[in-house]
């Protein structure tokens, strides 16, 4: 698995470069430097690409993403800046040793296909390793299990023209994973296809993905494209990353207008998860606690009701206010006898849109559990309408009002013997290379 790395990368195009990126360095605004015939189509971007990780690279054209793109496999020299492949300056490798990096260890997926019409399905996926030399009987049989990789098994003897754009972008994809480089480049790759087609593409894409783990950088001027394929987003304008984030990130907290105008039509509901919008339960009892301590923490919190959990947080069940202050005088009355059905769950990732149903199932806010299925969190339904809603950073600013009120509000803690000790929501799990 590899890493790759720009480190204040700059491309100039025009008279005297390199000044001109003396001058970008003091402050001098692009569009100074293209009146004076010097374009500037990369400005100090900076960003790492971790192992395994989509890393989509989205801006509108004329942003400078593709030229970003093509400094770092070295078929653009930066005018300044460094590119990093695990640790290594490919900017500082000779032509022959850079040849050998791009050919072995960074592919290119291009937007156009770039297939040979005059070779076969199975010749055009075995290219990459012909470039690297390798024997033509061990090139065909790897060039045959990529291209059943993508779903083009039975289709080896066919030409380029005999098949349909997806299914010659497929043959593309399938060049690049022959090779099994440990970077794939690809440019624009699904936005010459039909919509149908290129939801295809992106679902073999993320299909691969979850498999292979190649490390990948995906450029597109697509929004939902971006939100959809990528782990980390990198919004650019002129030239320069605005912005770096995952899609929930930039959708809740834009950097600037720009982005904002960017993201202001994205269905919300589909991209934004419980993740986004969880927070800390009002209570959480344990199944020893007494009934008479239950009611007095459910009404001290103005709460209609709080999760049961066991050691280590995993949840066993819920009970309501009504239940447990029923019985609230029984000295031996405890809520692991009062927990009525099991509770509507969720996991952190799912989707805004695929809430609602929990939500208006259950009488407590929705519970949202891990993998272990302890409690992480919970979901109010005023968090899910105000995560809907048209303000993007709705959503971080009512987790911030909810623990400034909790922090000034909250009772004071029940004992251990009565309560278990609620524990922070989880965090997002932040990319590799954040």
């Amino acid at each position: 698995m590899s890493t790759l790395e720009g480190d204040h990368l700059f491309k100039v195009f025009g008279r005297r470069p390199e000044e001109a990126v003396t001058a970008l360095r003091a402050g001098v605004d692009r569009a100074e430097l293209r009146a004076a015939g010097t374009t500037a189509a990369v400005i100090d971007a900076s960003f790492t690409v971790g192992s395994g990780e989509i890393f989509v690279v989205m801006g509108l054209s004329g942003s400078g993403k593709s030229t970003l793109l093509r400094m770092l496999n070295g078929l653009l020299e930066p005018t300044s800046g460094r590119v990093l492949f695990d640790g290594q300056d490919l900017t500082a490798l000779e032509p022959r040793e850079l040849r050998r990096v791009r050919s072995h260890h960074i592919s290119m997926v291009f937007q156009h296909f770039a297939l040979f019409p005059h070779r076969s399905v199975l010749e055009n996926a075995g290219y990459g390793l012909e470039v690297q030399g390798v024997g033509r009987a061990e090139r065909l049989e790897r060039a045959a299990e990529a291209l059943a990789l993508v779903g083009l098994a039975g289709w080896e003897k066919s030409w380029p023209d005999e098949l349909s754009g997806g299914m010659q972008q497929r043959v593309g994809l399938a060049r690049a994973l022959a090779t099994d480089a440990d970077v794939l480049l690809m440019d624009e790759s699904f936005s010459a296809l039909d919509p149908l087609i290129r939801r295809d593409m992106q679902d073999q894409l993320l299909e691969l993905q979850a498999t292979l783990r190649k490390t990948i950088v995906f450029i597109t001027h697509d929004l939902n494209e971006a939100m959809r394929l990528g782990d980390r987003i990198a919004v650019m304008r002129d030239g320069r990353i605005v912005q770096i984030g995952t899609a929930e990130e930039i959708l809740v907290d834009p950097a600037d207008d720009y982005v904002a105008s960017f993201v202001q039509d994205v269905d919300r509901s589909r991209v934004l998860t419980a993740r986004t919008i969880m927070s800390e339960p009002r209570v959480v009892l344990a199944p020893g606690t007494s009934a008479g301590s239950a009611v007095r923490t459910l009404r001290s919190s103005h709460a209609d009701g709080g999760y049961v959990v066991e050691g280590g947080r995993r949840l066993v069940g819920a009970v309501t206010e009504e239940a447990v202050a029923a019985v609230a005088d029984r000295p031996k009355a405890v809520v692991g006898d009062l927990m009525d059905g099991e509770p509507v769950t969720v996991d952190a990732d799912t989707p805004l849109a695929d809430l609602f149903t929990p939500c208006s199932l259950s009488g407590l806010p929705v519970a949202v559990t891990d993998e272990q299925d302890r409690l992480v969190g919970v979901v109010p339904r005023e968090a899910l309408l105000a995560a809907l809603g048209d303000e993007p950073k709705a959503v971080v600013s009512l987790d911030r009002h909810r623990q400034a009120r909790a922090a000034k509000t909250a009772p004071a803690p029940a004992a251990p013997s009565d309560a278990a000790a609620p524990a922070a929501p989880a965090a997002r799990k932040e990319a590799a290379g954040a």
